[in-house]
């Protein structure tokens, strides 16, 4: 781990993660990929945050420990937190009562837009601060993958709390041994700009569980090698088609497509009758491309389309909310107390 810099302790603490947008290669940032090789995924920080507070609870209240999220629960000890993520980071970090911790996301949970990931990354930066303590994006992205998979045993893959961690547009490569490598992308904002001109975001409205489809991903990935090797290379094939100057909009929506076509083929929750049913109706009034954020099976839907295509992508998925997003080039960051 990354050495840390302590600074005087903070009474308060706000920490603002960015979520994330995977273009291309998600799926293979799984340990069952990537030890056989490596994997490499394309993806970018979206203007979509997790917002943590972190204050020493008052001694006034019966309760040492009181957290919020979606619910309120108050604890005497630690261990007696459900909210796993809260839990082991209190832990990890040896974190003592009394202490208030909040926590709001600007879009709901388990979407495919890595809010878990993005939510553990915040609360250990705002953790690290409240203990006086500045620490690297490398560090709060290897301490989230380890509370994650290591300790909690989730059947995820590394890159949302390395994308939560650094924010922008980058390159992430995974090593057998669980090594990450960062390269981000020299794309001029300009560039990015343009293509995020493009970028439609709909709300299917279902929340789902990832576990259980990244469960059966993994299961299946001896079967699955061609395609994940597929989809690997899509990162790279797409990292250089955005530095290319005679890029057009059906070149990254082509590759999407393609990549959408493996995805769904990884495990039998990726998609279903009504996300196939909704991509097809995109595609037939002028979506260049697209995907289901995430493990797939519900969250949000993306598409690239021109901007003379988009009223007639609103109107013929107009049974679901659209979200317009654009990049967030910063990763977690402490909003207050402002550390220099």
């Amino acid at each position: 781990m990354d050495r840390h810099h302590r600074r005087q302790q903070p009474s308060l603490v706000i920490s603002r993660t960015p979520l994330r947008i995977s273009f291309a290669g998600g799926g293979t940032d799984l340990a069952a990929y990537y030890e056989r090789d490596h994997g490499a995924v394309l993806s970018t920080a979206i203007d979509k945050y997790i917002w943590v507070t972190v204050k020493r609870h008052s001694e006034i209240f019966d309760e040492p420990i009181r957290l919020n999220y979606s619910t309120t629960e108050q604890a005497n000890t630690v261990d007696e937190l459900r909210n796993d993520i809260a839990r082991e980071s209190l832990r990890f970090l040896e974190i003592e009562p009394p202490i208030y911790i909040s926590t709001i996301g600007d879009l709901p949970a388990s979407t495919g837009l890595g809010g878990s990931s993005s939510f553990a990354v915040g609360l250990l930066n705002a953790l690290h601060a409240f203990r006086g303590e500045r620490v690297s994006a490398s560090q709060l992205a290897d301490e989230a993958c380890h509370i994650e998979i290591d300790v909690l045993g989730q059947p995820i893959g590394k890159q949302d709390q390395y994308a939560a961690a650094f924010g922008g547009l980058n390159l992430f490569s995974f090593r057998p041994g669980g090594t990450v490598t960062v390269e981000p992308q020299r794309v001029p904002d300009r560039v990015m700009s343009t293509i995020f001109d493009d970028v439609m975001l709909f709300w299917t409205g279902h929340q789902r569980d990832a576990g259980s489809v990244l469960t059966e991903q993994r299961a299946n990935t001896e079967r699955r090698l061609a395609d994940l090797d597929a989809m690997r290379e899509q990162s790279y094939e797409l990292a250089v088609l955005l530095r290319r100057s005679d890029r057009s909009p059906a070149d990254i929506g082509l590759l999407l497509d393609r990549g959408w076509q493996l995805k769904r083929g990884l495990a039998s929750g990726v998609t279903n009758s009504r996300i196939d049913e909704w991509y097809r109706r995109a595609r037939a009034v002028g979506a260049l491309g697209g995907k289901v954020c995430g493990a797939g099976g519900g969250g949000f839907l993306m598409f690239l389309v021109e901007q003379q295509s988009q009223q007639a992508v609103r109107t013929a998925l107009g049974d679901l909310k659209e979200v317009p997003v654009r990049q967030e080039v910063h990763g977690s960051q402490i909003l207050l107390p402002h550390i220099v």
